[in-house]
């Protein structure tokens, strides 16, 4: 009875905050509840409500929480407050153990750590990355990858008029990519029969992630100590991908102590690539290296080498995997609501993949030239990117106060966040068409590229932490884009999307789609 008494006067009190609320449409603050209210009320709705706040507040506004709370947040859009702080003044702003502690399902990687960590983290990928083969074998697993998944799956659908999700697809062929990628391992998620997969429950559940950044900490922390609602489907599905993660940790260590462990040829046959997968290449450097981990491990099977890979391994999967596949969804959606857009993609494409067709060789060992030259298609994937970032929000805290060139004044309380999503849709950032899909935009009167900022483009963030894969990135969704566009027509069924209030902004619902072969549909 006294639940469902407190129930009542708690929704009361929200429809009294709305109905009485800040006449020019920012949140208001109220005694002993701040902002909270406003910030509840919007919780299913949080990044439109950031770009209404952004609009109405001159790109910055300050949200202070509960006075009982240490909730102090200043939302800023504004391009020179990112300069500032993710560049210029670099060295004193940090991720910081607040935030740490809302992304602890993804541990101590690169994603969520600071300073000595941090830097380990990024050296560490750096010599992956920075290897002379890297690209190359990126290309020729994603290449791989497509064409025995992804080409099967939708000539499979087609010749059944079977309709698909979409954004599931590309979940699938992402995941399975990043797997060869980083562990050695292909799991076949992205195959006709479209089994269940792990990484898709932790994708499910990391709404929980942005809920933990609207509650007060104390909130979350006794909702997850009760093991109940969000924060119980988070902890079961990070148990399943933890368990897929370290069996595959185990298995590549037992193949390295048999000696059955060695650099791989992709193809036997045609010989192009031979590099050692992540995976393989930490355990044989760092076998005897503690890495330097500083959150306890909660596995007491593995040691800190396993938690250090494990942590690594998750942060690829959101940073790189994730990502691509949610831009690669919110893209196909923006052009099939284009037609004319990929009557001009597919126009750039014959132009220049027609001398290669049936060479799939000389695609993939070309592809850094070909990809150059698809200017339109480069320019129309920026655009969706600027549309629908796939990591809306980007956390930081002062090490010591600071004044941001807005003229706002930051303290080591002070939880400073950059919204993307916002951000791209700001007229006075990108002009008064903002919301329109047009990606000459991002074409210069010569036909070249046109070079924004990092700080007014930061899907890829900026500074020392701008994004190391972004060339991966790229790279995969013009190989993808270029070989749907060029073999299929895509009919979207629902015509109107909007973005999931997770931490990775996919779509809320599925991207039901029916695939026709280009070649026997007309295309309007």
């Amino acid at each position: 009875m006294a639940y469902m008494v407190i129930i009542t006067l708690l929704i009361s009190f929200l429809i009294f905050c709305y109905f009485f609320r800040n006449k020019n449409g920012l949140p208001t603050n109220w005694p002993f509840v701040g902002m909270l209210p406003a910030l509840l009320i919007n919780t299913h709705r949080i990044n439109d409500f950031a770009i209404e706040v952004m609009e109405k507040s001159d790109l910055i506004f300050h949200i202070k929480g509960p006075w009982f709370t240490n909730m102090n947040l200043l939302v800023t859009v504004d391009p020179t407050n990112l300069n500032h702080v993710l560049s210029k003044k670099f060295e004193n702003y940090v991720k910081g153990a607040k935030l740490n502690e809302i992304l602890e399902p993804f541990g101590d990687g690169i994603f969520n750590t600071d300073s000595t960590l941090w830097l380990y983290h990024r050296n560490v990928a750096q010599s992956f990355f920075n290897h002379p083969e890297f690209y190359h074998f990126m290309v020729d697993v994603t290449w791989k990858k497509v064409e025995s998944g992804l080409i099967l799956v939708l000539d499979h659908v087609s010749k059944n008029a079977i309709e698909i999700d979409l954004q599931d697809l590309f979940i699938r062929l992402m995941f399975d990519t990043m797997c060869i990628i980083m562990m050695d391992h292909d799991p076949l998620s992205l195959s006709v029969g479209l089994p269940s997969f792990p990484a898709l429950q932790v994708l499910d559940a990391s709404h929980t992630i942005v809920s933990r950044h609207i509650m007060p900490t104390c909130i979350w922390k006794f909702l997850r100590w009760l093991n109940v609602g969000d924060e119980r489907k988070l902890k079961q599905a990070l148990k399943v991908f933890d368990d897929f993660i370290y069996k595959n940790i185990n298995k590549k260590r037992k193949e390295i102590m048999e000696g059955a462990s060695k650099t791989k040829d992709l193809d036997q046959d045609t010989t192009r690539v031979s590099i050692n997968p992540f995976i393989t290449s930490f355990i044989e450097e760092n076998e005897n290296i503690k890495a330097p981990i500083s959150h306890d491990n909660n596995n007491n099977n593995n040691n800190n080498n396993d938690k250090f890979l494990r942590d690594t391994i998750s942060n690829f999967f959101l940073a790189g995997g994730s990502t691509t596949s949610t831009a690669l969804s919110w893209f196909f959606y923006l052009i099939s609501k284009n037609p004319h857009i990929i009557n001009k993609i597919r126009q750039e494409l014959d132009e220049i993949l027609i001398p290669m067709k049936n060479n799939d060789d000389r695609f993939i060992k070309n592809f850094t030239e070909i990809s150059n030259k698809l200017v339109y298609l480069h320019a129309a994937l920026c655009e969706a990117l600027r549309l629908y970032p796939p990591v809306a929000y980007n956390n930081k805290i002062p090490i010591e106060p600071d004044i941001l060139p807005s003229g706002h004044g930051v303290n080591p309380n002070t939880q400073i966040i950059f919204n993307m999503y916002a951000m791209g849709r700001m007229k006075s950032i990108w002009g008064d068409d903002c919301n329109e899909f047009k990606p000459e935009r991002w074409i210069t009167e010569g036909g070249m590229i046109k070079y924004e900022p990092s700080y007014k483009f930061s899907v890829f963030s900026a500074g020392p932490r701008i994004c190391m894969g972004k060339q991966m990135v790229f790279t995969q969704m013009k190989i993808v884009a270029a070989i749907i566009i060029q073999n299929y027509h895509i009919e979207v069924k629902e015509k109107n999307h909007v973005p999931e209030d997770g931490l990775i902004l996919r779509m809320k619902h599925e991207f039901k789609v029916k695939v026709f072969p280009y070649t026997t549909h007309h295309v309007q």
